[in-house]
Parts: structure tokens; sequence; C-alpha cells
């Protein structure tokens, strides 16, 4: 078993492999990892179901995110394989102007150079970074959790494979074995090999990377989703969107998390929206207005309100105005996603303007953010920072640039 170092300075020593890579090479690579991971779901989902048999303290929504099967796997095969479509994120000249010495400047957009990740559960990720990670010409370091080794160890192992046998070269994708908290935290401080490091999992692994990682971080946040029905909000579509954000995949960050009700609706909303909720076993947690209306709540408090469930629970309140939403959402929320229900373009207009969150809808489910359904194909998390990107990572997000210039033997005077 390798070290963490080790592993990190293998994927550093390979990383000028990718970058230097054609546009029709990473896409005859991306389409031989899709095919690959298809043909060999079978050993893939064997290594997953011991991970789930040994995952013996895991809650249920953490098992559910570790958990593949077939449509899962045939989903992860489409993601990659969507990301052929797009143009190359490389190379692109992204300026061009003549500067008053004469000299052709360009700024041009390069791979990060080495992206790292530390994630839990959920196996496909280590497909759609590997994945992003070809497309945009970076290594690759990836840390899994140890309830998922077993899956990701044989997802690298199909995929690495695949790529030797085609007469390509495999390392610049590297897994760390090392799944202990030691091994993550020395993981943060490998800044001499790795250029960036990508978070994604729970709040307290989220923050513990922002604080202990000597590298660059891009924070992926959690998701404390809020729905909005404004008062002129068509109550059915509210319903529709509230059943799909809270019950399709309730474990996820992009699901709905918090119900906010216009006052002026909320005696005709109330009794639609949360019985939909108490059909599907949902336990409401709501204001004293919203328990005066729908009895059939527990009472909410602060925490509550800032709370993502990551199950089959929802906070409830009753709000004034489109302004008293935005604020609640403001100051509970965690700046992913959230969704208003309006027929009012003006209020529409400010939700979108004010609601400071990196995605935010008008008459659409929050289960939406996600870097497939935004025509990205794989995606490295959802960004909930303001510097450099925000919103799903997809290609464009891991490329960086730099300046090239042209002259005719000018010196500066």
């Amino acid at each position: 078993m390798r070290t963490v170092e080790e592993t990190c300075r293998l994927a550093k020593e390979n990383a000028a492999y990718p970058a230097l890579l054609s546009t029709l090479d990473k896409n005859r690579m991306l389409q031989i990892i899709s095919d690959a991971v298809k043909k060999e779901s079978d050993k893939i989902l064997q290594a997953n179901e011991t991970d789930i048999k040994n995952a013996v303290d895991l809650p249920e929504h953490m098992i559910d995110r570790l958990r593949l099967n077939k449509k899962r796997i045939a989903e992860i095969g489409e993601g990659i394989y969507q990301l052929i479509a797009l143009d190359d994120p490389v190379g692109k000249v992204l300026a061009s102007w003549v500067n008053h010495a004469g000299l052709q400047i360009m700024k041009v957009s390069v791979p990060l150079g080495v992206i790292g990740i530390i994630y839990e559960a959920r196996p496909n990720v280590t497909c759609d970074v590997i994945a992003l990670c070809i497309k945009t010409g970076n290594a690759v370091v990836l840390r899994g959790s140890k309830d998922a080794y077993l899956t990701n160890r044989a997802i690298v192992d199909v995929i690495c494979a695949s790529l030797e046998n085609a007469g390509y070269k495999s390392g610049f994708i590297q897994l760390i074995d090392d799944t202990t908290r030691e091994g993550a935290e020395k993981f943060m401080r490998m800044d001499e090999y790795v250029d960036v490091l990508i978070p994604r999992g729970s709040a307290s692994l989220i923050q513990t990377t922002k604080k202990k990682s000597t590298i660059p971080v891009i924070e992926t946040g959690a998701g404390n989703c809020h729905l909005y029905v404004e008062k002129s909000g068509d109550i059915e579509v509210a319903k529709k969107i509230l059943i799909n954000g809270k019950l399709q995949r309730p474990s996820v960050c992009n699901a709905l998390e918090s119900l906010l009700v216009d006052r002026e609706i909320a005696e005709k909303a109330l009794p639609v929206l949360l019985s939909a909720m108490r059909e599907n076993n949902v336990t409401v947690h709501g204001c004293p207005e919203t328990a005066k209306i729908f009895p059939d709540v527990t009472p909410a408090t602060d925490e509550d309100y800032a709370t993502e469930y990551h199950g089959y629970e929802l906070s409830c309140k009753v709000v004034g105005s489109t302004d008293e939403a935005i604020a609640h959402i403001n100051k509970y929320g965690t700046h992913h996603s959230d969704a208003i229900v309006t027929e009012n373009n003006a209020a529409a207009e400010k939700f979108l303007r004010e609601v400071d969150s990196a995605a935010v809808y008008v008459n659409a489910s929050t289960r939406f953010t996600d870097g497939f359904e935004f025509g990205f194909g794989a995606e490295m998390g959802i960004s909930t920072q303001k510097l450099h990107a925000r919103g799903p990572l997809g290609p464009e997000q891991l490329t960086g640039f730099k300046y090239q210039i042209i002259g005719r033997g000018q010196i500066r005077q």
C-alpha cells in the first residue's frame, strides 16, 4: 500500500500527460472508460455489495449515497459519454489584444494541474471526477471514505486497466489507499503535489478541510434548500415541486429541506402541501402559525431552520412577504439552491436577484442543480463559494488560464 505522499507524488509526476492530450484522444478515452464501467458493472456491484454489508454503522441516507445498481451505473456511463459532446475547455483563447508596444497578448485556458478530491460514500463521484479530469487535462488524486473503499478501488482499477489496454497511460489517476482520519489530514497538507482540493460530503468534512488544508480549496457546500410559495403561486405546482424536491432522493444536497408559505395563502396551501408530506411519512417541524393551520407538526426551532436533514424531515414557516422569505433563506440557508413558486413577475425577479445562492429557481425543482441536468456531463460537486467557480463544477470550472505573449524583439523602455 502506497503512502499518501507517494500517491500524490505519482499524480504530480504524471500530470503533464493528460495536459498535452489532443481533444480526439481525450474523447476516445472517455468513450473507453464509459464502456468499461458498464461492461464491468458486475465486478463493481460485487465490491459495492461488500461495502454496503460492512457499513453497519452508516445512517440510511449515507447507505443510499453509497449504493450502486445497474440503473445508477448506466447513468454514470451516460454522464461520462455526455462529456464527449462538449467543447474541449482547454486551449481556448479567452481574450486577445495588442498592447501599446505591439505585443500580441492572449489569455488561454489551461488545466489546473493536479486536482485532489476528498469525499464520503458516493462511489459515482469516482467516475465523474476521473472523467472530468480527462476532459480538462488534469491529473487527479481521489480519497474516498473507508465505507466505499472497495467500490472506489474496483472503479479505478476498471478504468485504469481499460485505458492501459487501449494504449493510454493511467498514472495520472491515483486513489489514496489510506482511509484513516490521519491519512485524510496528511492529504490536506500535500500542497507540494496537489494544486487544488475539493471536499465533497458532510458539513463537518468540508469545514475540516477548509481549516486544515494547506492546498487551495474549492468549497462544495451543504444543501439546506428552500421552497417559497409566494401568494400568487399555484398550489398544485408547489405541491408537485415539493414532492419532487423532498421525496425523489431525500439524501442528496439539492433535496428540499425547508418550506416557506406566504401568510395570505397559508390556510389554503398548507393543508394541501403538508398532507402530501404526511402521506409520505415526512416529519414536519412547523412554526406556531403552521401548527394552528395544520396541527400535525412538531414545533420548529432555529436549529431546524438551519438543518440539512438528509431524510424524511422538513421545516416549515409562514412568512408575511417575499422580503421576509428572502431574509429567512439568506440567514438559514447554505447558498446552494432555492426556489420560488409564483405567478408574479416582480416577485420572481426580486427572488432571483436577492437570494444569495448558487442556483435560484422560479417554478422549478431544486433537484435540477446537477452537472448532468445543466448539460455539463459529470460534475465535481456543487460549489457554494463565490471565488472562481459557483454552482455545478463542470469542465470550464476545472480550468485556469495563462497569458501567451508574442513579440518581435520588443523591450520595455
